[in-house]
């Protein structure tokens, strides 16, 4: 799910050498945190969240194949 998240980011923001996504597992449950620079957050987060939305529905899709729940924090 790291890869995923992090190619995404990657693809819409000015400066993707800031983007940094880290993965945390406890069992069934996957916290991923995504860092982009500051001026990026806007791209990342979008109009009313509906970019940051978009992101979490993709990798929910993902996480389903695999029988594991994972939120995405943006940081």
């Amino acid at each position: 799910m790291k890869d995923l998240v992090e190619v995404i980011a990657k693809s819409l923001v000015d400066h993707p050498e800031e983007v940094v996504v880290t993965q945390k597992e406890e069992g069934k449950h996957i916290v991923v945190e995504l860092h982009v620079a500051e001026g990026d957050m806007g791209k990342v987060i979008g109009k009313q969240g509906r970019i940051a939305k978009a992101i979490r529905a993709v990798v929910k899709a993902a996480s389903s194949k695999e029988n594991k729940r994972v939120d995405v924090e943006i940081v």
